[in-house]
């Protein structure tokens, strides 16, 4: 008879598998960024292209909703074993996200292009949010989120961790990333859409994700939200 720990190999490898699509997924989405700052070959169809790629977010948007709900856990773990639960959900985000990128229809025009030393506000507010991001996933398990650590031994509670910036903001990776997308000094048409939906995206699922973590960690978290007032932006939301 293998031992438990051979048993769960198979599971292990499918895990690290999901691990190493979401890395590459999150590198491939950084290119992507990087070649939105140059405007879209003109003579394509403005409306058209803005219209498809809204589309295209709203289907990685609606997939990251649902298959964070507790309704849609309860489906994959009756489906497949439970400690992949978190692993298929990495592997159909990560899919959709390379997905997005490459049929992504490139748009026409740039709105502004700062140049320094103006620019500099720009790379310091996109600096401010790489700081808000980083800060923020530290006390993040990165193989828990990709799906990993659930391979590796049994699940276990997380304890709400009021530490900076969770201190200021209960969603500071949130903040980054509006601050990141919005803070680039040349901001083209494709970049202010991108920037636009998935921001719109973040600040509407805050309330379903912030419904989860309450149901979660129970009145733990409702004593959280009382102490810390804002979501996303200090004094905005």
């Amino acid at each position: 008879m293998p031992t438990r720990r051979a048993a769960s190999t198979p599971l292990q490898v499918i895990a690290w598998m999901g691990g190493a699509l979401f890395v590459s997924a999150l590198a491939l989405y950084v290119w992507f960024f990087l070649t939105l700052g140059t405007p879209g070959p003109e003579g394509r169809p403005v409306v058209g292209a803005i219209a498809w790629n809204i589309t295209l977010f709203t289907l990685f948007a609606v997939h990251h909703s649902l298959m964070a709900r507790s309704g849609a856990k309860a489906w994959i773990t009756r489906t497949l074993p439970p400690v992949l639960e978190r692993s298929a959900y990495v592997w159909v985000a990560s899919a959709l996200l390379i997905a997005v990128c490459l049929s992504w229809q490139r748009v026409p025009g740039q709105l502004y292009a700062l140049t320094p030393p103006a620019a500099w506000l720009g790379w310091a507010v996109q600096g401010l949010g790489v700081v808000f991001t980083v800060a923020g996933a530290r006390v993040l398990d990165g193989l828990d989120l990709a799906g990993i650590r659930q391979t590796l031994r049994p699940p276990r509670s997380s304890p709400i961790r009021e530490v900076w910036p969770f201190t200021l903001v209960r969603h500071p990776i949130y903040l980054g990333w509006a601050l990141i997308v919005f803070g680039t000094p040349t901001m083209t048409v494709d970049r202010f859409v991108w920037a636009a939906v998935s921001t719109l995206y973040l600040v509407i699922a805050i309330p379903w994700e912030e419904r989860s973590l309450s149901a979660a960690a129970g009145p733990a978290y409702s004593a959280y939200q009382r102490r810390v007032r804002w979501r996303m932006v200090p004094g905005v939301y």
